[in-house]
């Protein structure tokens, strides 16, 4: 026995060898198969570079036209005021388009969120004054921006992956047809995190094409992903309305963190497709300033064009009278999730919330989320449907971005463990279940905390379990909206210094520094309605925005 226990030394060093040759053979393959990306990355680069010159060169030609031109009382008018006075010719759709032009290239040189300018934007103002009045959609005029993915013609829609690097789309997408016929002008598309799967890095937007998006709240901050240029680019007034996706909490995540409004829509009420992982559900949803500008936007974009361009979307028009009922709500609400413990100033926006809504003579029920584990395993399994093979498949002869590495290294092990991380489950059944405890308290609505504040770059990967609060209903295909009710205060922070959380691990620890030194950033709720029920969602969310907006909270 003790021969063979010798015998076995040079063996297992033999093994080691030969497992080290391997790692390294692998390692000199993913360099030489990303030798393309490496090639493909710095042109786009310089394509951004001169299409931004252009955009500022177009902001010069309107200005030109209008040299008295001041923009802050433009970009001051909240969307609806904003499109009646284009409407009544108050205001020139150069004027408008001038002042966001001029915004929005100063806010990319503080926080990185451009990736493209859209330049036909000149001659779609132009057959826009042709129009005559009858004919002007409920946009008219409105410079809107649009998240990476959204294909518009002759731009490329990487998602953040140098393989979709020059091939500029075919069409205009469903949605952006849509925008358009209404009158609205796209001039920008935004940054995102590679493979737009904020589910996988949490809160991220960097990718090694257009590189890392800062919060403009806090330059240390993220602005989450994956709509993380589009969150920026609003909170920092350089659009007014612009169009996310959402796979996990990635319209949600963003709006919390750069204290926006954004919603999440049942899917395939607005027609949207991703081109990375078509097993996962992705759906659109629009962001803005506040909840009227998402109401405006919703009845454009439920309009009859969506059906005729695609007639698998059903035809849903706006139900104004949802959205407009006063009577009192049976609102359910809880605190916790029961998995991810939430930060101190998640927990007081939600009882600060039911607070203000007994007030206003809404009855509030406390909730608890059935089996949360099962759901957050469910969700995972989604993502993971196929041991993550798409993923990999889509980031071969790509550069992978810091934030993706880990999880990339995950997926890349042998199927069985995969298995074992990944195991497929319908998630139907607890779909059924939650609805049923809905049903049971005779909900009309839910309110829950929204994941927030901000976290410092570099954080997203390392906190990923606190997905649970956003992933939670995408898993359910909820509508979900975003408000802005308070902002982190003294007190909050204080009590942050005692964050243990519930399993005490590692991802507890790195939630508990990703959101340190958030002294005055913006915190929201989650505003939560039944599939197909956007319009109630919305009028849940006006009451929450109409009761807290002017409510003062102690620093």
């Amino acid at each position: 026995m003790p021969g063979m226990v010798l015998l076995s030394y040079p063996l297992l060093g033999l093994s080691l060898l030969t497992v080290l040759a391997a790692a390294l053979l692998v390692a000199i393959l993913h360099f030489w198969q990303g030798a393309p990306a490496r090639t493909k990355i710095p042109k786009a680069q310089k394509r951004r570079e001169i299409a931004l010159q252009q955009m500022a060169a177009l902001a010069q030609r309107l200005r030109e036209q209008e040299p008295g031109l001041d923009p802050k009382p433009i970009l001051e008018l909240p969307l609806v005021k904003l499109a009646q006075k284009l409407q009544a010719e108050e205001l020139s759709l150069e004027s408008v388009l001038c002042s966001y032009l001029e915004e929005a290239l100063k806010v990319h040189q503080e926080v990185n969120c451009l990736t493209d300018f859209l330049g036909e934007c000149e001659k779609e103002l132009q057959a826009l004054k042709k129009l005559k009045k009858s004919e002007r959609g409920l946009l008219y005029g409105v410079p809107i921006s649009l998240k990476d993915p959204y294909d518009c013609l002759g731009h490329d829609s990487t998602c953040g992956l140098a393989q979709f690097l020059e091939k500029p789309a075919a069409e205009d997408g469903v949605i952006v047809k849509v925008l358009k016929a209404q009158g609205a002008i796209p001039f920008v598309k935004t940054n995102i995190p590679q493979t737009l799967l904020r589910s996988l890095k949490c809160s991220e937007c960097s990718n090694p094409i257009y590189g890392q998006t800062l919060n403009p709240l806090n330059l240390k901050k993220s602005p989450g992903g994956s709509s993380g240029g589009e969150g920026a680019l609003l909170a920092a007034k350089g659009s007014i309305l612009g169009m996310g996706s959402d796979t996990g909490g990635s319209i949600r995540i963003p709006a919390s963190f750069c204290g926006v409004y954004g919603l999440r829509t049942t899917g395939n009420r607005l027609r949207y497709s991703v081109v990375v992982l078509e097993e996962v559900s992705t759906v659109a949803g629009p962001m803005a300033q506040d909840v009227d500008s998402l109401v405006l936007s919703m009845r454009a974009l439920l309009s009859k064009d969506m059906h005729q361009l695609d007639p698998t979307v059903p035809f849903m028009p706006f139900r104004e009278e949802v959205y407009s009922s006063n009577r009192p709500l049976r609102i359910g609400y809880y605190e916790s999730d029961g998995y991810t413990e939430p930060s101190p100033s998640m927990a007081r926006a939600v009882r600060l919330t039911c607070r203000l809504l007994q007030d206003a003579g809404h009855e509030v029920i406390p909730f608890s989320i059935p089996r949360i584990e099962y759901a957050v395993h469910l969700y995972r399994a989604g993502v993971y449907a196929d041991g993550g093979a798409t993923l990999i498949q889509k980031l071969e002869g790509d550069i992978v971005d810091p934030s993706m590495k880990m999880v990339v290294s995950i997926l890349r092990l042998p199927n069985p463990v995969k298995s074992i991380l990944a195991w497929i489950l319908k998630n139907t059944e607890y779909q059924q279940e939650f609805i049923a405890k809905w049903k049971s308290l005779d909900l009309d609505v839910l309110l829950a905390p929204s994941l927030d504040p901000a976290f410092y770059i570099g954080y997203g990967s390392k906190a990923i379990e606190s997905i649970s609060y956003t992933a939670l209903y995408n898993l359910l295909n909820f509508p979900v909206g975003v408000v802005p009710v308070t902002t982190v205060t003294l007190q909050d922070e204080e009590e942050q210094a005692f964050y243990k959380g519930y399993y005490g691990d590692s991802n507890d620890r790195n939630f508990a520094e990703a959101i340190k030194g958030s002294l005055g950033l913006p915190v929201a709720v989650q505003c939560i309605a039944l599939p197909w029920e956007e319009e109630l969602c919305l009028r849940f969310m006006k009451e929450v925005e109409t009761m807290t907006k002017n409510q003062r909270e102690p620093k």
